[in-house]
């Protein structure tokens, strides 16, 4: 019984300084949602088109990464047009920075709808919600205000710790 007993109070402190340190990390932070009314921004990039573990993507993100360091203010996008379900599913994503213009060799975004939802998340990246968790929250955020969503989500990445994702709409 003496056991069970030290047993039981080892796993409830274990069970709050988990809880505790997933609270510090921001694991419970909430998904702030507003409703936008500029058209996202431009963005310059590269779409690659292939397997996760093709080195093209790597490239794609490396050289997006170079043009990141010479324009000061600029953010990573991602625009993900086919989400690949495993390791080697095709995949076909825009990888890109928020410039009015691009380099000679990079693709040009430019979007016409005028509104849109923006997602803040803050937290560690370690207890950030997955995507189809911030998807959501942005759909009953549509359905809430009777919004249509254009149907896609660009990810802008503004640090390890912050996460805007941004949900055009029609």
């Amino acid at each position: 019984m003496k056991k069970l007993l030290i047993a039981a109070i080892l796993l409830l402190i274990l069970g709050l300084g988990g809880y505790l340190a997933y609270d510090q990390l921001g694991g419970n932070s909430p998904i702030a949602l507003s409703l936008v009314t500029t058209p996202p921004e431009t963005l310059a990039g590269k779409t690659f088109r292939g397997i996760p573990t093709d080195k093209g993507l790597e490239q794609a993100f490396r050289s997006i990464e170079s043009l990141k360091s010479l324009h000061p203010g600029s953010y990573l996008h991602t625009l993900y047009y086919v989400e690949p379900a495993g390791k080697r599913d095709t995949m076909e994503v825009f990888v890109g920075i928020n410039l009015p213009f691009g380099a000679p060799e990079m693709e040009s975004k430019k979007f016409t709808e005028t509104r849109y939802i923006l997602a803040q998340v803050k937290s560690n990246k370690w207890v950030m919600p997955g995507p189809n968790t911030i998807k959501e929250k942005i759909q009953d955020f549509a359905q809430a205000n009777k919004l249509i969503l254009s149907g896609y989500y660009i990810d802008k990445i503004v640090n390890e710790t912050e996460v805007h994702v941004i949900a055009p709409l029609r």
